[in-house]
């Protein structure tokens, strides 16, 4: 009688009821487990292993195959200090180092949209001295365009805000410009949210004025997305099929420590090799990232490690030794040269045009033909920055 009735469930409870919910937290636990595992690497084993060597050798051979054909870059604000242009937040040299003569409350404030809100003025202020002249892409914009010319290129996605992809000569269509960019400006009124385009932001901050509407008189703010802000719907809808149909990853210049967009590097195919040209490692491994559901991490060096490569040191120099494993070398380096020289020369133009009879004016951030920057100043790459990018 005991037995029976001391199992039986008390009066008014539903056995159905019981069950499911025992049997919904065995399946809980279940999927915990099985999280746990795949973030852990247990009992599972690694996918096919398409490099033939965890080297930059290695990679170029996979790029020469058959079996890669569409390339995947992520860029960071690594990729465009060569062309004199400061990153975020490296310690002296870095434009949050610089922003005390604007009183903000605490540095990021000056990309911040509630404040930008409140106080345009700082802002444009500091768009005044960093909105781009004539600069000129680096080594590793071309390298970019020539993957793309090869045929190679699906998409470039990239922190920078400086269009130096565009001016390198990607396509819009080619590029995902996940912070936003100076290229394109709106009315922030939501009823109105005129566009107007970059010649005429450029035309009202060098008259110092902060830019207002013609048909509201809102305050008019450029296309780059500021803390607080969502990041484009491109960003969210292409990387939903770029990233399942990727077959090589390259990432260069960032420290991928700014989300979502460091959780791309997860995005990939289990078998899609990741190659990073940086000036440290970065992208590892995080369990509890994983956890939080920001995917696993690079691994380069444990006995695991089976896609993963990491070329440590100056962008440019990464793609230049990567464009000579393939052959591609003299080509680069010609093509980096005629572009420079015609940037060169419209700059002289614009020079003789504005100064008739005087010296020609400096342009800030000119980079010689390998990338090297000759001159300071330009256009901050990537404000939502990553520290130590290159």
């Amino acid at each position: 009688m005991s037995g029976a009735d001391g199992n039986a469930p008390p009066p008014g409870a539903d056995p159905d009821a019981e069950a499911e919910s025992g049997s919904t937290g065995d399946s809980d636990m279940e999927l915990l487990r099985n999280l746990l595992a795949r973030t852990l690497g247990l009992g599972t084993d690694p996918p096919e292993r398409v490099l033939d060597e965890l080297s930059l050798a290695g990679v170029a051979r996979f790029m020469q195959s058959e079996r890669c054909r569409r390339v995947v870059c992520m860029v960071g604000a690594g990729i465009s200090t060569a062309a004199g242009i400061p990153d975020f937040r490296s310690p002296g040299t870095g434009l949050y180092a610089n922003l005390g003569r604007y009183e903000l409350p605490y540095p990021e404030a000056i990309f911040d949209i509630a404040y930008f809100k409140q106080h345009p003025e700082p802002f444009f202020a500091l768009a005044k001295e960093l909105l781009p002249g004539q600069l000129k892409p680096t080594v590793c914009h071309y390298f970019m365009r020539l993957l793309k010319e090869k045929g190679l290129l699906l998409r470039c996605y990239t922190q920078n805000i400086d269009t130096l992809e565009r001016v390198a000569g990607l396509q819009p269509e080619e590029l995902v410009e996940a912070h936003g960019t100076f290229q394109t400006a709106h009315c922030l009124r939501s009823s109105c949210r005129h566009q107007y385009d970059l010649s005429w932001v450029k035309e009202k901050i060098f008259s110092s004025l902060v830019p207002k509407c013609d048909k509201c008189q809102s305050v008019v703010k450029p296309d780059i997305v500021f803390f607080g802000e969502n990041l484009p719907s491109r960003f969210f809808t292409l990387l939903q099929s770029d990233f399942q149909k990727v077959d090589l990853l390259i990432i260069m210049g960032t420290s991928l420590q700014v989300q979502p967009f460091a959780s791309l590097v997860s995005r990939v195919p289990a078998g899609t090799p990741r190659l990073l040209i940086n000036k440290e490692k970065t992208g590892q491994s995080d369990v509890f990232m994983s956890l939080m559901g920001f995917g696993s991490g690079m691994d380069f060096d444990s006995d695991k490690a089976y896609r993963d490569v990491a070329w440590l040191g100056d962008c440019d120099e990464g793609c230049l030794a990567l464009a000579e494993l393939l052959g591609w070398k003299k080509e680069l380096q010609e093509l980096v040269r005629k572009e420079h020289a015609a940037i060169d020369s419209v700059a002289a133009r614009e020079d003789k045009s504005d100064a008739p009879g005087g010296d020609p004016k400096p342009r800030r951030g000119r980079t010689d033909s390998t990338g090297g920057s000759t001159e300071g100043g330009g256009a901050a790459s990537e404000h939502r920055g990553d520290s130590k990018e290159s």
